[in-house]
């Protein structure tokens, strides 16, 4: 139900909704021998039935306004369905300008004129009930909206004293009982509102205001009501779409696709990257007779999702399987690159000072508080990462000295303290052997979470040198992962098809895309 100059705004708190990946090691592991090459082969050009999950794109045409609009409608459904099922904080809000922005500015004149207008009719001699009328026809309209289906009792009460025919003819004859049918509104909208709305229901009931601000007010409230409907069916169909989710989304996909050609341009090139980082990492071997052993499914779309890790929008579009979760995925991108940040600075930190500083974990706790702290924000364009490294660098050696003088260690030599400087400073630097270490121990621990079959086992399970930020990378990893699991049971059958292609192309096609067969599929159930 659209607002006016409302729009629905949604928090990504990290509580998304997952599901547990049914998947063996075994089976990710297809590409070490020749044999996995005649499974996968049998795999993808067994004939399935079901035509739901068979995704197939349009030859290239030209599209018409109409075809445009309908994928456009299709895409905006989608994603509204996919933020409701992933984000359980997802709700309406009205909008709040910026205190001094131009938008709000021009708002708030506007709404002055309209009612300085009303107020101005009513006060002549006679009154003018023009703008109150229009008024009186609005809120009728929205009083009628919040009525349920058969409660023909309320529609008829509601029609009879917001009955604009008659209203009209007792303006021209200046009969209008305002404060009447004001009061009528008011007790309407208490049977209507939610609980929470009740305390604004009876300051409107006991308003001493003139009837202009009161029917300001009335408006207000009845923006309130409206938003907190639209949040009751939102909360309703969270509830639907959690059981029937991702058949919904996997057919307004569908629909996308049938519509809209070269519609898995982006998600194509994404997997195929995926393919040949694989293949290129190959050695032939006898057992493949000297030729290259094809990856198996379970890898190449594996691989492809950890590419995510460290996807950059801004040179490569994200595959369009996964524009409904581009803010989600920038968001584990950016605590992901801060507890990275974090963790090399304690590691440098530890292995500068050494000895006087083990196995102190409130030391180590407060350290990286502050370097987290300080590095907030360092994804964005303008943040001056070096600059902020320079502010850590200076505030862990005086923690660092307060701690060393209290347990009777000399404080840090000013030579110490610049080399510990240059060093966390470095790790801006891409080839910094510290950041390579982390980003590769992390990657491991990706890898070990994506492809494990019980993934939550291996969530507390970190790499060496990764223990200062267990918890956060627990916490992140929980959050990939839910966003995988989610995503492999919705376009699985898109990505066993594109996979099919790029693998055997010289082959002939299969009559259906890979099912969710438990034996090889991408499709996590």
């Amino acid at each position: 139900m659209p607002l006016k100059n409302e729009g629905p705004s949604s928090t990504s708190s990290g509580e998304e909704q997952g599901s547990d990946v049914e998947s063996s090691s075994e089976r990710c592991d297809s590409m070490t021998s020749a044999s996995d090459l005649d499974c996968s082969r049998e795999s993808f050009t067994s004939d399935c039935s079901s035509k739901h999950c068979s995704p197939s794109s349009s030859p290239p045409k030209t599209l018409t306004l109409n075809e445009v609009m309908e994928s456009a409608k299709d895409l905006s459904n989608l994603s509204i369905a996919h933020e409701i099922t992933m984000n359980p904080n997802f709700r309406l809000e009205l909008n709040t300008l910026p205190q001094d922005s131009l938008w709000k500015l021009v708002r708030d004149n506007v709404h002055k004129a309209f009612w300085d207008i009303l107020e101005s009719e009513l006060n002549d001699d006679p009154p003018v009930y023009g703008q109150a009328i229009n008024l009186l026809e609005e809120i009728r309209e929205i009083l009628l909206s919040f009525l349920i289906t058969g409660n023909n009792r309320m529609r008829t009460q509601i029609t009879d004293v917001l009955d604009m025919d008659l209203i009209r003819q007792q303006a021209d004859n200046d009969a209008v009982d305002i404060q009447g049918l004001a009061s009528f509104i008011i007790t309407t909208m208490g049977k209507f509102c939610a609980p929470v709305r009740d305390e604004e229901i009876k300051k409107l009931q006991e308003s001493t205001d003139n009837i202009v601000s009161l029917f300001r007010e009335i408006f207000r409230v009845l923006d309130l009501m409206k938003a907190d409907i639209v949040n009751q069916t939102i909360n309703n169909l969270r509830t639907v779409l959690h059981k029937h989710g991702v058949e919904y989304e996997r057919a307004s996909f569908q629909s996308i696709l049938d519509k809209t050609p070269n519609a898995l341009e982006h998600t194509t090139s994404w997997i195929k990257s995926a393919l040949e980082e694989l293949q290129s990492a190959v050695v032939p071997t006898e057992q493949t007779k000297g030729q290259r052993a094809a990856p198996g499914p379970f890898q190449i779309i594996h691989t492809a999702f950890l590419s995510l890790l460290t996807w950059d929008c801004s040179k490569r579009p994200l595959p369009e399987t996964l524009m409904t979760d581009e803010t989600r995925l920038q968001e584990i991108q950016w605590q992901l690159q801060r507890v990275q940040a974090v963790n090399e600075v304690l590691l440098i930190v530890n292995s500068t000072i050494g000895g006087p500083i083990q196995g102190l974990s409130s030391l180590s706790d407060r350290l990286k508080r502050m370097t987290s702290v300080l590095l907030e924000g360092m994804h964005s364009p303008d943040f001056k990462l070096e600059e902020a490294l320079e502010g850590v660098s200076a505030q862990i050696s005086c923690e660092l000295n307060k701690s060393l003088t209290e347990r009777g260690y000399p404080a840090l030599s000013p030579a110490l303290q610049e080399a510990l400087k240059g060093q966390i400073c470095s790790i801006t630097q891409k080839d910094n052997p510290i950041r390579t270490l982390v980003e590769d121990r992390v990657q491991l621990y990706f890898m070990a979470l994506i492809f494990a079959p019980k993934p939550e086992v291996k969530l507390e399970q970190v790499p060496a040198g990764l223990t200062a930020i267990k918890p956060e990378l627990a916490l992140i990893g929980a959050k990939f992962n839910s966003l995988v699991n989610y995503n492999k049971m919705v376009y699985g059958p898109f990505y066993a098809d594109v996979i099919r292609k790029l693998l055997f192309s010289g082959s002939p096609p299969a009559a259906n895309p890979l099912q969710d067969d438990p034996k090889d599929s991408v499709i996590s159930k």
